[in-house]
Protein backbone atom coordinates (compact mmCIF):
# COMPACT_ATOMS: atom_id res chain seq x y z
CA UNK A 1 0.00 0.00 0.00
CA UNK A 2 1.41 3.54 -0.92
CA UNK A 3 0.87 6.67 1.06
CA UNK A 4 1.10 9.96 -1.47
CA UNK A 5 1.45 13.66 -0.51
CA UNK A 6 -1.67 15.55 -1.32
CA UNK A 7 -3.36 18.81 -1.09
CA UNK A 8 -7.09 19.53 -1.09
CA UNK A 9 -7.58 21.38 -4.18
CA UNK A 10 -9.29 23.93 -2.43
CA UNK A 11 -6.99 24.95 0.15
CA UNK A 12 -4.53 25.34 -2.55
CA UNK A 13 -6.27 27.43 -5.19
CA UNK A 14 -8.36 30.35 -5.04
CA UNK A 15 -11.35 30.75 -7.37
CA UNK A 16 -9.77 29.82 -10.70
CA UNK A 17 -7.18 26.86 -11.57
CA UNK A 18 -4.39 28.07 -13.34
CA UNK A 19 -3.35 26.03 -16.81
CA UNK A 20 -0.27 24.61 -18.26
CA UNK A 21 2.77 25.66 -17.06
CA UNK A 22 3.03 28.92 -14.89
CA UNK A 23 6.62 30.25 -14.22
CA UNK A 24 7.77 31.41 -10.84
CA UNK A 25 9.34 34.56 -12.33
CA UNK A 26 5.89 35.70 -13.83
CA UNK A 27 3.26 34.95 -11.19
CA UNK A 28 3.93 35.27 -7.45
CA UNK A 29 1.61 32.83 -7.10
CA UNK A 30 3.61 30.25 -7.46
CA UNK A 31 5.34 31.01 -4.61
CA UNK A 32 1.99 31.36 -1.93
CA UNK A 33 0.64 27.80 -3.81
CA UNK A 34 4.47 26.60 -2.50
CA UNK A 35 3.92 27.81 0.64
CA UNK A 36 0.28 25.75 1.03
CA UNK A 37 1.65 22.58 -0.21
CA UNK A 38 4.27 22.77 2.73
CA UNK A 39 1.40 23.84 5.74
CA UNK A 40 -1.56 22.29 4.15
CA UNK A 41 -0.38 18.85 2.69
CA UNK A 42 -0.96 15.81 4.29
CA UNK A 43 -0.58 11.35 3.40
CA UNK A 44 -3.49 9.54 2.01
CA UNK A 45 -3.58 6.02 0.24
CA UNK A 46 -2.28 6.36 -3.68
CA UNK A 47 -5.40 4.31 -4.29
CA UNK A 48 -7.95 7.07 -2.89
CA UNK A 49 -6.07 10.29 -4.27
CA UNK A 50 -6.20 8.72 -7.78
CA UNK A 51 -9.88 8.64 -8.23
CA UNK A 52 -10.30 11.31 -5.67
CA UNK A 53 -10.11 15.20 -7.71
CA UNK A 54 -10.48 17.16 -4.72
CA UNK A 55 -7.32 16.53 -3.92
CA UNK A 56 -4.05 17.17 -5.72
CA UNK A 57 -1.41 14.79 -5.56
CA UNK A 58 2.31 16.65 -5.09
CA UNK A 59 4.43 15.76 -7.60
CA UNK A 60 8.00 16.99 -8.24
CA UNK A 61 9.27 17.51 -11.66
CA UNK A 62 12.92 18.42 -12.12
CA UNK A 63 14.57 19.25 -15.55
CA UNK A 64 18.08 18.08 -15.12
CA UNK A 65 20.49 20.19 -17.06
CA UNK A 66 24.53 20.88 -17.48
CA UNK A 67 25.22 24.63 -19.22
CA UNK A 68 22.66 24.52 -22.13
CA UNK A 69 21.54 21.34 -22.26
CA UNK A 70 18.74 19.23 -20.84
CA UNK A 71 18.62 15.60 -19.69
CA UNK A 72 16.06 14.00 -21.94
CA UNK A 73 14.79 10.55 -21.22
CA UNK A 74 12.82 7.74 -23.30
CA UNK A 75 10.87 5.42 -21.52
CA UNK A 76 11.13 1.44 -22.84
CA UNK A 77 9.20 -1.20 -23.69
CA UNK A 78 10.06 -3.07 -19.71
CA UNK A 79 9.69 0.59 -18.26
CA UNK A 80 6.35 0.15 -16.16
CA UNK A 81 3.17 2.02 -17.86
CA UNK A 82 2.45 1.11 -21.52
CA UNK A 83 0.89 4.17 -21.99
CA UNK A 84 4.33 5.88 -21.56
CA UNK A 85 6.29 3.58 -23.68
CA UNK A 86 8.35 4.98 -26.36
CA UNK A 87 7.48 8.49 -25.04
CA UNK A 88 9.84 11.10 -24.23
CA UNK A 89 10.28 13.55 -21.09
CA UNK A 90 12.63 16.34 -19.83
CA UNK A 91 11.38 16.13 -16.52
CA UNK A 92 12.39 13.52 -13.49
CA UNK A 93 9.20 13.46 -11.59
CA UNK A 94 7.28 10.90 -8.98
CA UNK A 95 5.22 10.75 -5.64
CA UNK A 96 6.05 12.26 -2.86
CA UNK A 97 5.95 9.58 -0.16
CA UNK A 98 6.20 8.98 3.82
CA UNK A 99 9.88 8.06 3.77
CA UNK A 100 10.92 11.61 2.38
CA UNK A 101 10.32 13.15 6.52
CA UNK A 102 12.27 10.65 7.84
CA UNK A 103 15.83 12.31 8.52
CA UNK A 104 18.79 10.41 6.95
CA UNK A 105 20.49 8.14 9.51
CA UNK A 106 23.61 10.78 9.23
CA UNK A 107 21.58 13.87 10.18
CA UNK A 108 20.90 15.25 13.33
CA UNK A 109 17.26 15.25 14.32
CA UNK A 110 15.20 17.96 13.32
CA UNK A 111 12.94 19.76 10.15
CA UNK A 112 13.64 17.68 6.91
CA UNK A 113 12.06 19.73 3.86
CA UNK A 114 9.73 17.02 2.58
CA UNK A 115 9.20 18.98 -1.06
CA UNK A 116 12.99 19.23 -1.64
CA UNK A 117 13.59 15.56 -0.64
CA UNK A 118 10.98 13.64 -2.44
CA UNK A 119 12.21 15.59 -5.66
CA UNK A 120 16.13 14.34 -4.96
CA UNK A 121 15.17 10.83 -3.92
CA UNK A 122 13.03 10.95 -7.51
CA UNK A 123 16.54 11.83 -9.46
CA UNK A 124 18.17 9.66 -7.55
CA UNK A 125 16.19 6.63 -8.17
CA UNK A 126 16.20 7.41 -11.91
CA UNK A 127 19.55 8.77 -13.19
CA UNK A 128 22.41 9.05 -11.88
CA UNK A 129 24.84 12.17 -11.16
CA UNK A 130 27.96 12.65 -10.48
CA UNK A 131 29.21 15.29 -8.32
CA UNK A 132 26.50 17.57 -7.13
CA UNK A 133 23.83 19.92 -8.40
CA UNK A 134 21.76 22.83 -7.08
CA UNK A 135 17.82 22.50 -7.19
CA UNK A 136 16.09 25.66 -8.46
CA UNK A 137 11.81 25.97 -8.24
CA UNK A 138 10.92 27.63 -11.32
CA UNK A 139 7.13 27.12 -12.12
CA UNK A 140 4.31 24.99 -11.83
CA UNK A 141 2.56 22.75 -14.04
CA UNK A 142 -1.75 22.09 -13.25
CA UNK A 143 -3.33 20.18 -16.46
CA UNK A 144 -7.30 20.15 -16.13
CA UNK A 145 -8.08 18.10 -19.36
CA UNK A 146 -7.78 14.85 -18.40
CA UNK A 147 -8.46 12.65 -15.74
CA UNK A 148 -5.02 12.29 -14.94
CA UNK A 149 -3.93 15.68 -14.36
CA UNK A 150 -7.09 16.48 -12.75
CA UNK A 151 -5.51 15.09 -9.88
CA UNK A 152 -1.98 15.99 -9.86
CA UNK A 153 -0.20 19.70 -9.25
CA UNK A 154 3.11 19.68 -10.91
CA UNK A 155 6.59 21.57 -8.98
CA UNK A 156 8.50 22.36 -11.69
CA UNK A 157 12.68 22.48 -10.67
CA UNK A 158 15.57 22.74 -12.42
CA UNK A 159 19.05 20.44 -11.57
CA UNK A 160 22.16 22.26 -12.37
CA UNK A 161 24.67 19.74 -12.58
CA UNK A 162 28.65 20.02 -11.81
CA UNK A 163 29.00 17.40 -14.77
CA UNK A 164 27.67 16.49 -18.05
CA UNK A 165 28.05 12.49 -16.79
CA UNK A 166 24.64 12.20 -16.22
CA UNK A 167 23.18 8.65 -16.91
CA UNK A 168 20.43 6.23 -16.22
CA UNK A 169 20.36 3.47 -13.73
CA UNK A 170 17.58 1.34 -14.86
CA UNK A 171 19.17 0.68 -18.52
CA UNK A 172 16.26 -2.04 -19.49
CA UNK A 173 13.59 0.50 -18.73
CA UNK A 174 14.87 4.00 -19.62
CA UNK A 175 17.41 5.79 -22.32
CA UNK A 176 18.50 8.80 -21.41
CA UNK A 177 21.55 12.01 -22.51
CA UNK A 178 21.55 15.33 -22.77
CA UNK A 179 20.54 17.75 -25.67
CA UNK A 180 20.53 21.59 -26.88
CA UNK A 181 17.17 23.45 -25.80
CA UNK A 182 17.03 23.83 -29.75
CA UNK A 183 17.55 20.34 -30.27
CA UNK A 184 14.71 19.74 -28.34
CA UNK A 185 12.76 22.02 -29.27
CA UNK A 186 12.80 21.00 -32.61
CA UNK A 187 12.04 17.20 -32.15
CA UNK A 188 8.96 18.47 -30.52
CA UNK A 189 7.80 20.26 -33.64
CA UNK A 190 9.08 17.40 -35.93
CA UNK A 191 6.92 14.71 -33.65
CA UNK A 192 4.28 16.26 -32.40
CA UNK A 193 2.89 14.24 -29.72
CA UNK A 194 5.86 12.34 -29.03
CA UNK A 195 6.47 14.15 -25.53
CA UNK A 196 4.66 13.75 -22.32
CA UNK A 197 2.26 16.31 -21.69
CA UNK A 198 3.89 17.91 -19.23
CA UNK A 199 7.04 18.14 -21.02
CA UNK A 200 5.66 19.47 -23.67
CA UNK A 201 3.89 22.07 -22.09
CA UNK A 202 7.18 22.98 -20.33
CA UNK A 203 9.39 23.05 -24.03
CA UNK A 204 8.65 26.72 -25.43
CA UNK A 205 9.59 28.33 -22.06
CA UNK A 206 13.47 26.07 -21.62
CA UNK A 207 15.49 29.04 -23.03
CA UNK A 208 14.35 31.27 -20.34
CA UNK A 209 14.08 28.65 -17.72
CA UNK A 210 17.77 27.67 -18.19
CA UNK A 211 19.17 31.41 -18.31
CA UNK A 212 16.95 32.79 -15.10
CA UNK A 213 20.04 31.10 -12.53
CA UNK A 214 19.19 32.32 -8.91
CA UNK A 215 21.10 35.10 -7.84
Amino acid sequence: MEFVYVVKRYDLFELSFPHGFVAAADDPRVAEWTRRIRERGFFVERAWAENDSSLKQVIPYTLVSHEDRVFRTQRLKKGGESRLHGKLSIGIGGHINPVDGVPPRSSEPGHVDLLNAGCRREIDEEIEIPGGFGLQTVGVINDESDDVGSVHFGLVHVARCETDAVTVRETEQLAGELHTVAALQEQDRAEPGRFETWSAMILPHLDRLLADKPS
